[in-house]
């Protein structure tokens, strides 16, 4: 009986987090300078500099940290089984995803196995294109260009410019430039 009722708690408490978080506080309703307070007191580590658009789907109540002037567009998803780090000045594109949860391949009667869940850590000064898709444990290292539609498995050197499924690093990029207009 006492199994039943942490099965019904955890369920209550994905809803109530997908009402709070990914319903009112991802509202087109909400101001994106109040955005920022509400996923604080929530539990996420969000600069006052950094701007969130609506819809961005949370998958838990903490694990998101965006530095300074971090700028995530609308409709992108953080699964948050384990935490992401967007770095000060990156850009990220519409509808892109981070997916933290992964699992094993598991026997022949369940293929997805024991469930592993890895942080990922985008660096400073990246521009992430629209509905990228970076998969548990990737690195993206400071000053990276992700091309559109791309799919992240493995981790990014700084300053390359990275694209495909999978990303492969295309091209170094410039260093030590001022920022543009």
């Amino acid at each position: 009986m006492k199994l039943q009722w942490k099965i019904l708690l955890g369920e209550l408490d994905q809803v109530l987090r997908d009402v709070v978080m990914n319903r009112v506080v991802a509202s087109v309703a909400v101001p994106r300078k109040l955005r920022n307070p509400l996923l604080r007191r929530f539990g996420h580590d969000v600069h006052p500099t950094a701007l969130v658009n609506p819809g961005v789907f949370l998958g838990a109540w903490r694990g998101l940290t965006l530095r300074e002037r971090a700028f995530v567009n609308y409709g992108c998803f953080f699964d948050l089984g384990a935490d992401v780090t967007i770095g000060a000045d990156t850009r990220v594109g519409y509808e892109s995803m981070f997916v933290t949860c992964g699992h094993h391949i598991g026997g022949e009667l369940d293929r997805a196995g024991t469930v592993e869940n890895s942080p990922i850590v985008v660096g400073a000064g990246c521009w992430i294109g629209a509905r990228v898709t970076v998969l548990p444990g990737v690195v993206i290292g400071d000053g990276c260009v992700i091309a559109s539609g791309s799919v992240v498995t493995k981790n990014c050197v700084p300053n390359g410019f990275y694209a495909g499924i999978p990303a492969e690093r295309k091209r170094g990029l410039p260093t030590g430039l001022t920022p543009g207009p």
